[in-house]
């Protein structure tokens, strides 16, 4: 009720459009049926004479039910014209509200993902290489991934490169939980540091972010 009292008063509903439409096609079901009586006269149409060459009534047609069709076919006609004003003109205004009813929820969606979506935490060191088949490679860690948690290390109590160091040495064949941002996105990996071909337990480099 209160979308079509913000359309205007003079706004149509869809079940009005729809009564509109029922109108129209009760009409043109009329007009039908009196263009077939014309058709059933001789096939007379909407302008073939009425008289014969001597000026008399046709006696091949019943010239009454011929000119009562004819008028009723205009009539209808005119209706059914004013009529299809008034369907285009409803049409137009709900397509008109349910475009603005889209932007408008496209704009709630928006403004809802947003909140859904709070600031991501500062990121701490970033990675600058990976060799590939190394445990860093294997956990699906890439280069330019930001990291916000590594382990036990987080945003608010790392201080050096040697805080990653000594997680590491002390989770050699465990699962460590880290955390990355990509592409403006939180991901979330598990990487075990161990003994592979490469030097030391990661495979990989990272350098510290200037805060």
């Amino acid at each position: 009720m209160a979308e079509e009292a913000a359309a205007g008063p003079d706004a149509l509903g869809v079940g009005e459009v729809q009564e509109l439409v029922r109108r129209k096609d009760e009409l043109e079901a009329q007009i039908k049926a009196c263009y077939a009586v014309l058709e059933g006269q001789k096939g007379v149409g909407m302008s073939e004479p009425l008289v014969d060459a001597e000026g008399y009534p046709r006696a091949d047609v019943d010239v009454y039910q011929v000119r009562a069709a004819r008028h009723n076919i205009i009539c209808l006609q005119n209706d059914h014209k004013a009529l299809m004003l008034q369907v285009e003109k409803a049409l137009h205004q709900l397509h008109a509200r349910e475009k603005e009813k889209q932007a408008k929820d496209e704009a709630e969606a928006q403004a809802e993902a947003m909140n859904q979506n709070p600031t991501l935490p500062q990121p701490f060191a970033r990675v600058n290489a990976v060799t590939p088949g190394s445990p860093a490679s294997i956990s699906g860690l890439q280069v330019d991934d930001e990291i916000i948690e590594f382990g036990s290390v987080d945003t608010h109590n790392f201080q050096t490169l040697q805080n990653i160091a000594t997680v590491v040495q002390h989770s050699e064949g465990k699962p460590l939980s880290v955390t990355v941002i990509r592409g403006g996105k939180k991901l979330h990996l598990g990487l075990t540091p161990k003994h592979w071909a490469g030097k030391g337990l990661l495979g990989c480099n990272i350098l510290p972010l200037q805060r």
